[in-house]
């Protein structure tokens, strides 16, 4: 669901701004780009922590098989 999120704060963010942009609001302008920025960073900022996990992850589990052919 936070893909989900994530993708539909970039577009209302950059359909506001485009809206902005055209009636010369740019109090709506600016929000349309703060949303779609924060959209932005909140999927990289998802991407990391999902790497982060599959390292963890493979790591543990590297370490896991190496500890039963020990026994």
């Amino acid at each position: 669901m936070g893909k989900l999120k994530n993708e539909s704060d970039k577009v209302v963010g950059k359909t506001k701004e485009g809206l902005g942009e055209a009636s010369g609001n740019d109090k709506m302008k600016l929000k349309g780009k703060l949303q779609n920025a924060s959209g932005k960073a909140k999927e990289k900022l998802a991407d990391a922590k999902e790497k982060v996990a599959e390292k963890t992850n493979d790591f543990l589990d590297k370490h896991e098989k190496k500890d039963q052919e020990d026994k």
